[in-house]
């Protein structure tokens, strides 16, 4: 292998198992993180095996989290003429990326918490205890904010990529 092909292989790997790291605090599992960055990076659709085989990862690891890759719209399958085996692809547009990340996120996390925070600001109205107003008061002012920021991630989310830059820089110019 000659110095530059193994340069751009060091600096692939360190990519691959640095985006394993930071998917775990997107909530993606390590292993799905690094699928996605090994397809993400690769010059060309890869097929289940050589996900396998560049990651060592069991066949079971990577067909779980390639359909789960697929299921979040993160990489799509990719049918070559001839072939019977099956390729996968990692949408590449960072912005889109983002925003399916966000929306994925939204729909695991934040409405769960919605709707944690709505039943209990529900289940405590009308408690008449200094304790139990606190309490619901609370719970409405967590509801309130986590709404706006759900509806802020939404709007931002389907804004195109340079408006959302130009927003953003003005907010924080």
């Amino acid at each position: 292998m000659d110095t530059e092909t193994e340069k751009l292989k060091q600096a692939r790997d360190e990519f691959v198992a640095q985006w394993g790291a930071l998917g775990t605090q997107w909530g993606i599992n390590r292993t799905m993180a690094q699928i996605h960055a090994l397809l993400m990076t690769a010059p060309e659709s890869l097929t289940t095996d050589e996900v396998m085989e560049e990651l060592e990862i069991s066949r079971g690891n990577a067909h779980s989290n390639i359909k789960e890759l697929v299921a979040w719209g993160l990489i799509r399958s990719v049918v070559k003429k001839g072939e019977r085996r099956e390729f996968f692809e990692a949408e590449k547009d960072v912005w889109q990326i983002f925003t399916i990340v966000a929306r994925e996120r939204k729909r695991r996390e934040i409405d769960p918490a919605l709707a944690i925070l709505n039943r209990c600001a529900e289940e405590s109205e009308g408690i008449a205890t200094p304790e139990g107003k606190a309490f619901h008061a609370q719970m409405r002012s967590l509801e309130d904010f986590v709404s706006f920021a759900s509806k802020m991630s939404d709007r931002i989310s389907l804004m195109k990529h340079g408006f959302a830059l130009q927003m953003a820089a003005k907010l924080l110019g």
